[in-house]
């Protein structure tokens, strides 16, 4: 006979504790759902708020060109890809896609993901494996971590951005393959990977480097063809990896290599071998993204202007909080509680602004944060106006 527990038994699946311990910590996540997209603006229960929390950093997921391919290609393909890209779902508009992705990037090859995460998770598996062994910075994105995880190959972690560091983990590992993972644009802190320093060391200790560029490609480099092109970065060892859903303003993700490390990818990587395939009108608005980027440098050049006045602006507010070091759209304004980032936010939503307080996982313990993001789609007086509602806050 089945044992059954007493209502005084201790259960392991008391999840109602779990979840007070997250709101005793100031940890639990809250969704917003949102009513309308207006650039910069969103709508969000009927009230408008300017929005500082959005990766959309160009400000082209409501570009009319954007708009446009989308509903010629929903016209011809329908809403549905039915399956795996090595079954029937790979349409023309991938494939197309594809070859514009290696073009734009300048290598050979490249090989387009349903979305980011599940890019990497499938990438690093599909490049070592047991007896490898992967080096990984340690403000890497989970994305990278959990794809290491599930190589099984040996994880060595480095300190953030520390070269020195890597250098000793790979004169002493034994490993058959090396891999080396790493954020191009750290994405909570807006800092930049010492790329040129990590590809010397890849070609020094027979190893590949994979950087993932998520909140570089579009925004960093000539046309905005992301990190690596930024520094003239060219290497077989060089596995290159970013994200559509963010400068791009649409979904999904590629890595691009030589014609050997991308084939390996295809045939390997468990997250495209078995998922359905991205629908093609997906693929289409992508081709028009790849133009935009190319065509409108302006939304770069405002970007920079973005920084600078935000960063000259917080220069002047009473001490307290700390605005960290970075030339990115990515701005943290480090706070360190995890209830006080909490109610800066509050207070910044009471004034129609939307700024997230970042907190662990996603970031290490006491280095909370206001995550302020900056988009093509924002004006000088809107980075005023945050500034101004910043110095406003209480400390």
């Amino acid at each position: 006979m089945a044992a059954t527990l007493s209502p005084t038994t201790p259960s392991a699946w008391n999840l109602d504790a779990d979840l007070a311990a997250l709101d005793a910590a100031h940890l639990r996540r809250r969704r917003r759902v949102v009513d309308a997209y207006a650039g910069a603006r969103l709508r969000v229960g009927g009230r408008e708020l300017l929005a500082f929390c959005s990766n959309d950093y160009l400000g082209l997921a409501q570009h009319p060109a954007l708009v446009d391919a989308a509903r010629e290609a929903l016209t011809r393909w329908g809403v549905g890809a039915t399956a795996s890209p090595q079954v029937c779902g790979h349409s023309a508009a991938h494939e197309q896609l594809e070859r514009e992705l290696a073009e734009f990037v300048d290598l050979p090859r490249a090989l387009y993901f349903y979305a980011g995460f599940p890019a990497n998770v499938g990438i690093v598996p599909a490049l070592v494996g047991r007896g490898d062994a992967v080096f990984s910075d340690t403000l890497n994105h989970a994305c990278l971590i959990d794809g290491a995880r599930l190589s099984r190959a040996t994880i060595a972690v480095y300190p953030h951005r520390d070269c020195a560091a890597l250098e000793r983990l790979l004169a002493t590992t034994e490993a058959r393959r090396r891999l080396i993972v790493t954020d191009a644009v750290f994405s909570m802190d807006g800092d930049l990977a010492p790329l040129r320093e990590l590809l010397a060391l890849a070609e020094a200790h027979d190893a590949l480097l994979l950087i993932d560029d998520a909140h570089g490609f579009g925004v960093l480099g000539d046309g905005g063809r992301g990190s690596a092109a930024a520094l003239g970065l060219r290497s077989e060892r060089l596995v290159y990896m970013a994200t559509l859903g963010k400068a791009a303003g649409v979904a999904g993700a590629f890595v691009a290599g030589t014609e050997a490390v991308v084939e390996t990818i295809l045939q390997r990587a468990r997250s495209y071998t078995f998922a359905t395939a991205a629908p093609p009108l997906i693929a289409e608005t992508l081709r028009a993204a790849l133009r935009v980027i190319a065509a409108e440098d302006w939304r770069r050049t405002r970007l920079r202007a973005l920084v600078a006045r935000l960063r000259a602006g917080t220069a002047a507010l009473p001490p307290g909080w700390t605005l960290a070091e970075s030339t990115t759209p990515i701005q943290p304004l480090l706070i360190g509680d995890n209830a006080a980032a909490l109610a800066a936010m509050a207070a910044l939503w009471d004034e129609g602004l939307w700024v997230p307080a970042i907190r662990p996982p996603t970031v290490p313990a006491g280095t909370a944060r206001l995550r302020l993001s900056l988009s093509a789609a924002h004006e000088l007086a809107d980075v005023d106006r945050l500034l101004q509602a910043l110095a406003r806050l209480p400390r």
